[in-house]
């Protein structure tokens, strides 16, 4: 018997969430995006093509206009996913102190309002860590007191890199089960949960290591700042930034000396990073920016300036450029067949917004267990009554 798993996503952006949920055995079935970029990113990765991809700001949409987009009816078993864009609750960035409640809340409780309006049997939410803490942490206990009357809610901070992931990247993941499902699940010895993590820091326990740099990008081809590779139809998107002849002098230091920028002689450091505290700690940047990743280890975060040497430790653990679009790719585990614009500023923007591919995975896998034991028990249970 071949049972049918099928998906919403909303907040899609370029098809992080839809790839992983199609790499765990997903069919998504309609999308919600307002930009067009990332809709032509989405839509170029075959496996999403059919999708129905609504363009269009979510707070002109109902719940029931993207039922019907989907062709999924109100008593179907299905997954409901969303990641509503989280720049609002992010701790880096301070403007957000600045913002009312109603400014920051806004499209996590859109979400919540689709929510309220279709009732999802399943859903899958993420976004930054930042959202249940310091002045976030009002917003998100209105949110989950909410959503609690009608689910049962799971929810917690992951480490990407738990999951196989080639980067430490911390993300709250959230999964629900609607009340009457919940209780059906419980009949059936269910334990509904979060993924268990695969991979560790060092292994053992029947874990494996975190995967590394090395081992995520080490066979791409060489290239130099400022080149792309060829597009030969097995690797794409090649192509980093250029370098200034500084930056390389930086960089080679740098690399020489365990990768941070702390090493760099004073006529080399730029003005803003020359005064330290008492450890050699620079006062005032980001500790990061002009770091060399360490091929033995996952790698930082990727954010929307993965790809700009001067924007975090994205330098090459060993030639002497910034990480290409591909690599950034596959450190935030997309398949090496889903193609991004060669534009570097929009390629970065698209792969630093998205959630690791494989997270979304072990989340969609767990999730489609759930769903397995409902859809069988439904069959079972109208066979019985026939």
């Amino acid at each position: 018997m071949r049972l049918k798993y099928e998906a919403i996503d909303i907040f899609s952006g370029c098809g992080g969430v839809s790839c992983g949920l199609t790499l765990a055995g997903f069919k998504v079935k309609a999308a919600v995006e307002i930009e067009q970029n990332a809709i032509d990113t989405y839509k170029n990765y075959e496996p999403l093509k059919k999708v129905n991809v609504i363009h269009d700001d979510i707070c002109s949409l109902n719940g029931k206009g993207i039922l019907k987009a989907a062709k999924i009816k109100e008593d179907e078993i299905y997954l409901f996913a969303g990641c509503p864009p989280c720049q609002s609750f992010s701790r880096q960035n301070p403007k957000n102190k600045k913002k009312t409640v109603e400014e920051r809340k806004k499209l996590l409780f859109e979400f919540l309002r689709i929510v309220q309006e279709i009732k999802p049997p399943f859903i899958l939410m993420e976004n930054v860590p930042g959202i249940q803490s310091g002045f976030n942490k009002e917003i998100l206990d209105d949110f989950l007191n909410r959503l609690n009357v009608n689910y049962y809610v799971l929810h917690d901070i992951l480490n990407a890199a738990d999951y196989g992931v080639p980067q430490l990247r911390k993300r709250f993941v959230l999964h629900a089960v609607r009340l009457d499902i919940h209780k059906e699940l419980l009949q059936c010895g269910f334990k509904f949960e979060l993924p268990k993590a695969t991979h560790s820091q060092f292994g053992g326990g029947g874990l494996q290591k975190w995967k590394t740099v090395c081992e995520t990008i080490g066979d791409l081809p060489p290239i130099k700042a400022g080149e792309e590779y060829p597009d030969n139809g097995i690797v794409h998107n090649h192509k980093c930034a250029n370098l200034s002849e500084i930056n390389i002098k930086r960089m080679k230091i740098i690399r020489a000396n365990g990768g941070s920028r702390i090493c760099l002689p004073d006529e080399l450091a730029l003005e803003c990073h020359k005064k330290k505290d008492n450890n050699g700690e620079a006062f005032s940047g980001h500790g990061d920016v002009y770091g060399i990743m360490d091929a033995n280890k996952p790698s930082p975060t990727m954010t929307g300036g993965c790809l700009c040497y001067s924007k975090g430790r994205y330098g090459h653990y060993e030639q002497n450029r910034a990480i290409s679009i591909r690599e950034a790719a596959r450190l935030q585990t997309f398949p090496d067949d889903f193609v991004f614009s060669n534009s570097l500023t929009a390629a970065a923007l698209q792969i630093g917004n998205a959630v690791p591919i494989d997270l979304v995975k072990a989340s969609g896998n767990i999730l489609k267990q759930a769903m397995k034991i409902i859809k069988l028990k439904r069959i079972h249970d109208k066979k019985v009554n026939l």
